[in-house]
């Protein structure tokens, strides 16, 4: 497992800097707003995104590192369920600028063959760009291929398959054609979505054809069984934290240093993997003396309410590093 993720991301961002440089505020400003209502689902659409390079621009410098750390940390659950495997090759579904192919050469050392899919030539052709800004020879070499996100999709086989921000563009019909095709052509499969109610079901439904398909779930879940969560009245979704750079501030109108990504996910394999014991599944409310934990467990317990008191002694130290989702209880405490 790699450890330079913070390298990466200050990669990342030193890349992403002077991105916007030459675009007319006003022009970026609008680009931005359509992104963030596309994002939200407000404007459903089974046509690419990103249209051009303003659009690609203001993407890269509004979305990007939001999605590198939501698809790392989903990647991380992976890697912690599958402590002795790699992926030697990298295929991202819908890419975009590259974010996920930066979130797996963080979370992996090791050469791999990376393809990036996308629809958008000028997301291409910009995330080529910023790769060429790392120092990474996987990152450098990978290809960027122009090809239609939908139905009729065709996938190299790959170790590890990702399909990230892209199942909310799709019609219900090609969303499933999607996941179908990355079930087969993947030894492992993670799928993130935006952490909203509508990401989330979208998330539900490929973890169902996912399970369907002979995968088994290696994250965020503890177990293959029908979730536990009754639909409408709450979701499943994670939080992960992005420090804004002063460009990442400027496209967003944020003043704080950082931001919290919700996200949803789910990560599926074909081979052994050692899924968590269970997963902390709201973030831990630190009270004196007490911590308490939402949390989903194995099969058939479904979703459960735990006090750590400081009776539990190391555990109730444990509990309170805890985050939200974490595995639970720590490995070393199981």
């Amino acid at each position: 497992m790699n450890h330079s993720a913070p390298t990466s991301s200050d990669t990342l961002r030193s890349a992403l800097a002077g991105l916007l440089d030459g675009l007319p505020p006003k022009q970026a400003t609008a680009a931005v707003d359509r992104l963030i209502a596309n994002y939200r689902g407000q404007t459903p659409t089974n046509a690419p995104v990103l249209r051009d390079r303003s659009d690609v621009a203001a993407y890269a410098a509004y979305r990007m590192p939001a999605t590198f750390e939501a698809v790392r940390s989903a990647l991380d659950a992976l890697a912690e369920a599958a402590p002795d495997w790699s992926p030697a090759s990298h295929v991202d579904v819908g890419g975009g600028t590259g974010a996920a192919a930066w979130a797996v050469d963080a979370t992996w050392d090791g050469p791999r063959e990376t393809a990036v899919l996308d629809w958008a030539d000028p997301a291409l052709v910009l995330g080529k760009e910023l790769a060429a800004a790392s120092s990474s020879p996987a990152l450098r070499g990978a290809e960027w291929r122009r090809t239609v996100i939908g139905a009729g999709l065709t996938l190299p086989a790959a170790d590890l398959v990702t399909v990230s921000y892209v199942l909310g563009e799709l019609t219900p019909e090609a969303r499933r054609e999607v996941i179908a095709e990355a079930a087969r052509a993947g030894q492992a499969v993670v799928l993130v979505e935006p952490g909203t109610p509508e990401g989330y079901l979208r998330v539900r439904e490929a973890r169902d054809q996912l399970i369907e398909a002979g995968l088994r779930v290696a994250a965020p879940c503890p177990h293959d069984g029908t979730c536990p969560i009754e639909v409408g009245k709450d979701w499943c979704h994670f939080s992960a934290r992005v420090s804004r750079s002063s460009l990442h501030r400027k496209v967003k109108g944020g003043s704080l240093p950082y931001e919290d990504e919700k996200f949803s996910y789910v990560a599926a394999t074909r081979f052994p993997v050692e899924p968590a014991a269970s997963r902390i599944t709201r973030r831990p409310q630190i009270r004196k003396g007490l911590v308490l934990l939402e949390l989903c467990g194995p099969q058939g317990e479904g979703l459960t309410r735990v006090n750590v008191t400081k009776r539990h002694g190391d555990l109730y130290k444990s509990a309170r590093d805890a985050d939200w989702g974490q595995e639970w209880p720590p490995p070393q405490e199981a």
